[in-house]
């Protein structure tokens, strides 16, 4: 792939990524936060397993696996996305997107601890790097508001579901993965909504442009050019410009919410986004290309 195309294409799904926290927060005055998410990774769910079918991607013929795929849905797409619903309530975008992508920092954590794999000296500054970054960026908090709670606690989710998707990801094809994952978290998204909180839908041409942005462009397009990207060039490569996403979620909530640039979340984002960097990069695998 050349350059200039990895380069627009890279953009495009990180400032996918990044943005779609100020999108949510457009979303909130019109939906309960839990509806919101159900109803975006519903929809994008059920498009994509349509294509997945008529496109006659192998689905899995056990009943375990189809287990393993609720249960990664149940965590990336219910845990992770109501998480960074309601923490909008109460946190601006920018804070949010920053404790969202501090998951990869939480990846090497927890496969240190309950995987024992073993990380390279720059990738353990790169964790450090980012809690320094959340440190300063939350340290600025005058008062505790739960919404930093639930920003954390989608960076946990994130995290787990990244391992449990790098343990059980082989036997599934990846599309098929994507549709059913997203669908599955939807629908228990949808029955957490009813359940916790007030449910409310304001339909009306602004509430229905939110929704399939969030659920065609920020969801399906997104992923689509993500994954894209990881299985024509080098994943390594592709990872570490993760750091792009909290930036964009920064830079997107100033722009399109008129969020206030603190120096805090400024210090503490870049320094967060140094730590996603390192964590991502292979210095090793660069170091042989130049030798060849």
């Amino acid at each position: 792939m050349n350059t200039f195309k990895f380069t627009l294409l890279i953009l495009l799904t990180t400032f996918l990524m990044g943005s779609s926290f100020a999108v949510v927060k457009f979303g909130l005055p019109y939906s309960s936060p839990l509806l919101l998410a159900a109803l975006r990774f519903t929809l994008a769910g059920l498009i994509m397993a349509v294509i997945v079918f008529i496109l006659k991607r192998p689905h899995p013929t056990s009943i375990k696996n189809w287990m393993k795929m609720f249960t990664i849905g149940a965590f990336q797409t219910a845990g992770v996305m109501g998480c960074i619903f309601l923490s909008l309530r109460t946190i601006t975008a920018s804070e949010s997107s920053i404790l969202t992508f501090t998951n990869p920092l939480l990846v090497v954590v927890l496969s240190t601890i309950f995987l024992k794999t073993k990380y390279r000296l720059y990738q353990w500054v790169g964790v450090l790097f980012g809690l320094v970054g959340v440190s300063i960026t939350m340290g600025a908090q005058i008062d505790f508001k739960i919404g930093i709670l639930y920003g954390i606690l989608s960076a946990v989710f994130w995290a787990i579901a990244t391992l449990l998707a790098n343990k059980w990801g082989i036997h599934f094809d990846t599309w098929v993965l994507s549709a059913y994952q997203m669908l599955f978290g939807g629908l228990l998204l949808l029955l957490s909504s009813f359940m916790f909180e007030k449910s409310f839908f304001i339909l009306n041409s602004h509430s229905l442009l939110i929704l399939l942005w969030l659920s065609i462009m920020s969801s399906i397009v997104q992923f689509a050019v993500w994954y894209y990207l990881l299985q024509k060039g080098d994943p390594g490569r592709t990872s570490a410009y993760l750091f792009l996403a909290p930036f964009f979620g920064v830079i997107s909530g100033w722009l399109l919410l008129g969020e206030p640039l603190y120096p805090s979340i400024i210090v503490g984002g870049m320094f967060i986004i140094i730590g996603i960097y390192l964590v991502n990069s292979n210095f090793q695998k660069k170091t042989v290309e130049n030798k060849i």
